[in-house]
Parts: structure tokens; sequence; C-alpha cells
């Protein structure tokens, strides 16, 4: 593996994300890279902790589970991008710190439930679909503002913020709009929610939008093939 080709696209991605935060008024701390390490094997992924990108995401539960035990954890905090089956969500606790796709109502209880038995907060994600796609997981935007306050009454689980992706089909002002639609939800939540339910983390944007989600109020970015590109 070309490890210094690795981190020059590494150094390339957070520049970009530095500059993109400057335009919108904020700094390059305001957004968090996570690393998609879902085509790459653990080689690559002990290698990106190595250049300093120690948040590392994953779409499949049982990836994110095989790559957490390959790689030195303590330096590693894990994002959960994709789907999560309900069976697999007590596994996928031990491991993740952050659980992007809270896509259901009862996947949300189970995850409420799995983390009492462990004794520990389980940080997560609520999923939107803001593009409206059909092929897209999440709830509607109209749907979450009735979810605050049952959500409030959890008492292990830790709303942190929202995710959504872009439409498949759809240019840069179609990705713009879908990112300032999950932005002014947000918003709009932080107005009629309690002090427990935050809204601080607006996880969106990938390889190929991610500078326009920033514009748009990204705090998390979720980037893949352009930290590879150029290796095997």
């Amino acid at each position: 593996m070309d490890v210094g080709r690795l981190r020059e696209n590494v150094e390339r991605v957070r520049a970009t994300i530095a500059d993109a935060t400057r335009r919108s008024g904020r700094q390059p701390a305001d957004v968090t890279l996570v690393a998609v390490t879902k085509y790459v094997g653990a080689e690559v992924a002990r290698q990106l902790v190595e250049i300093g990108c120690h948040d590392l995401g994953e779409s499949r539960p049982q990836e994110l589970w095989q790559k957490a035990a390959e790689v030195p954890e303590p330096a590693v905090r894990w994002h959960l991008i994709g789907h999560l089956q309900r069976n697999k969500t007590a596994r996928t606790l031990e491991h993740a710190h952050l659980i992007h796709s809270a896509d259901s109502w009862r996947l949300i209880e189970t995850i409420d439930e799995a983390a009492g038995k462990r004794g520990q907060r389980a940080a997560v994600l609520i999923e939107v679909n803001t593009s409206g796609d059909a092929t897209k997981g999440g709830f509607m935007p109209t749907d979450v503002e009735p979810l605050v306050e049952p959500l409030s009454r959890f008492g292990w689980i830790e709303v942190r913020g929202l995710m959504t992706m872009a439409a498949r089909e759809g240019d840069a002002t179609v990705a713009r709009r879908n990112f300032a639609d999950l932005r002014e939800l947000a918003e709009r939540l932080r107005a009629v929610s309690p002090a427990t339910l935050a809204w601080q983390e607006l996880s969106m944007g990938m390889s190929g939008d991610y500078e326009i989600a920033i514009a748009e109020g990204a705090t998390i970015v979720r980037i893949g093939s352009a930290l590879f590109e150029g290796i095997e």
C-alpha cells in the first residue's frame, strides 16, 4: 500500500474541509472527518489512525465488529453510518462511538433497551430522508418534530443530532437543498426541545458533496473514496 499517497489524500481532504469551513465563517475544528473504511481492509484502517484519522466509519455492523477487533480500539472512535438491524444492536454498542442511522422508532427503542442493559448511554443521530428518495431510509422531515417529547423520556439514548444523504439523482443545487433542509430542521428542533436534546451534530456530506454540506452547516462529513484515490 502507498502510505505516502494515503497521507497526501488525507491532507488534501483536510485542507478542503478547512477552506470550506472558513468560507462559511467557521473553524476547521468545527467539522469532524469520519474516514469511511468499508472498501478497505484493517491494515489501511490502521494506517489512517497512524496518520491521525481517529474517527472511522463502517456501513455494516459486522464489518465494524471485525475491524474494531483488528484495529487498536482505544485509538479509534467507530461510527456506524449504515443501517443497523435490531438484532445486531447490542454487539454494535460494544464498539460504536456514534450511530448515525437511527432510522425508525423500533430501532430507537431497541438501542435504548440495549444501552440500559449495558449501563452505558448510547450516542445516536436521527436519520432523516430529506431527499424523499424511496431507496433511502430514515424519518421524513415532518415526522421528526413529534418525536421530541417521547425522545426526551428515554434514559439511555443520547440524541446528538441528525444525519442525511443527498438525493442519488441530482446536481449540486439539489444536494444543497437537501442539506439546507436538515440544517433548518435542526434549528426548528432546537427551538422546541429540552436541553437534553441539543441537536448539535449534522452528519451530511460524502466525497462528492462534502464542501456543499459544510457550507450548509455540516459538523460531520463521511469521506471514503476521496481518501483512497490512487491506492489499490
